[in-house]
This record gives C-alpha cells, structure tokens and sequence, in this order.
C-alpha cells in the first residue's frame, strides 16, 4: 500500500493512543496500531494492527518490520503505552509491580526509540513523541510510581534529542493533564473526585483524548520543524498554577 507517511503509535486500543490512531489515519497517513489488548485493536478500520507488550523489545521491532512490510517506510512514532498501579511504597508486592511499570513506561519508549530509528534514519529523519504526564512535572498523592516513570520520559526524551538531533530525528514528549481515557475512568465517574479534579483545573474540565492527539500531530509535523527535546503540557494550565489562590471561575 502507498501512503505518503507512516506512523507507528503504541497504546493504540484507547485512549490516547486510539484518539491518535483515527487522526492520523484520517490525515492520510499509514498507521501500525500497537496494543496488549487485541479486542481493542480489533475495532480500528483501515490500520495495520499488532498486539503485544512494548516493554518486550521483539514487539517493538516487529512493529517496526510491520510498518515496513505493509507501507515501505517509517515517518513518525507516537510511543504512548503506559500503565498506572504499584500502591503504597511499604506495601507487599510494590517494589515489583514498581519494576514493571518502569519496563513499560520507560523502558517502552527507550526500546521504542531503538526500534524506530534505524527506519527513520532511512528515510532522512523523522518525529517521535513520547506521553508523558502533569504527574512527571509534580507529585501526586498514592501514585508515587507512576510519577517517577512520567518524570523520567522527560529527562529521556531531552537525553535521546540530543543523541539524535543531528540526523534529523526529532524527539518530544506531551504531558497531558486529566484526561478521559481507560486508565481515568473511574475517576472521571466518581461523584466527588471527578469534579474535584475539574475544579483543580484552571480550565474547569477534564481533556478529550483528541485535544491530546492534535498536540501529538502537531509535534510531528513540519509545523515543529525546530522543535526537539521538549515536553509540552496539555493540561488547561494545571501545571501552571501553584493552587495557593483559588481561581475565579
């Protein structure tokens, strides 16, 4: 199939990552849709899918090897896949659930990038963007693991824009902020926490996955040419306010 870009999106059976994976498509773009769950992938129409665990480095090149096959080229690579958990730090078990959630949020977008590359480095360069999190720019209550693994796709991304900045390969990363996906569901249907969270929102409402995705596109589109190494908050400005004043709505 001829297309005239390709990109590549991990995490692509929700949220996010399935936001991404229809706006591209809609775009004109070839697309190879990564997920765990197959069920979810199966719902995507016109994409080349593959189910597997990006923490595993074969699932990652075979996605690779897939955008290839299926389209000749590799231009672009959204490396969304994440997962939340751990529990309280002294509890049993969380030093291991804390293993895997750096495997799969870390260690998917470094062996990711890996994977990429030399696909990228083919066609004279290309865009990759990493998901990151408000909650890898500050703490947050319970869910210290997830934010120690947000917080290193920032510094990864600024380290592998350096190393590759100068083939032409650009590397950024999107902190989204309450968002409605899978992963936030139960909080966004809590009676009490999912208003709260609004309100701690300058904006006063919780994101739509596609105003994600739109970032997302823009970071790896020509539009950011000269844009590399960054992390950029879509968050309503919650990053933004120190929360000590209450904001007038």
């Amino acid at each position: 199939m001829s297309v005239q870009k390709v990109v590549l999106i991990t995490g692509a059976g929700s949220g996010i990552g399935l936001a991404a994976a229809r706006l591209y498509a809609e775009r004109g773009y070839g697309v190879v849709a990564v997920d765990r769950d197959a069920e979810r992938l199966a719902g995507l129409g016109g994409v080349a899918t593959l189910a597997g665990d990006v923490a595993d480095d074969a699932t990652n090149a075979a996605a690779v090897e897939l955008a290839q096959e299926r389209f000749g080229r590799l231009d672009a690579a959204v490396l969304n896949a994440g997962i939340g958990g751990a529990g309280p730090l002294e509890s049993d078990g969380a030093l291991e659930r804390f293993a895997r959630i750096l495997a799969v949020n870390v260690g998917g977008v470094a062996s990711g990038v890996r994977a990429v590359v030399p696909a990228m480095r083919a066609v004279g360069g290309g865009a990759i963007v990493a998901t990151s999190s408000v909650s890898g720019l500050r703490g947050d209550a319970h869910t210290w693991a997830y934010n120690a693994s947000k917080a290193a796709i920032v510094n990864l991304v600024r380290g592998l824009a350096v190393d590759y900045a100068s083939e032409g390969i650009r590397i950024n990363a999107i902190a989204p902020g309450g968002t409605v996906t899978a992963m936030t569901a139960a909080q966004v249907a809590d009676p009490w926490l999912g208003p709260a969270i609004a309100a701690r929102i300058p904006m006063g409402r919780w994101s739509e996955p596609r105003e994600q995705a739109e970032v997302v596109w823009f970071l790896t589109s020509s539009a950011a040419s000269y844009v590399t190494g960054v992390t950029v908050p879509v968050d309503g400005g919650l990053s933004a306010d120190n929360a000590i004043l209450p904001a007038r709505r």
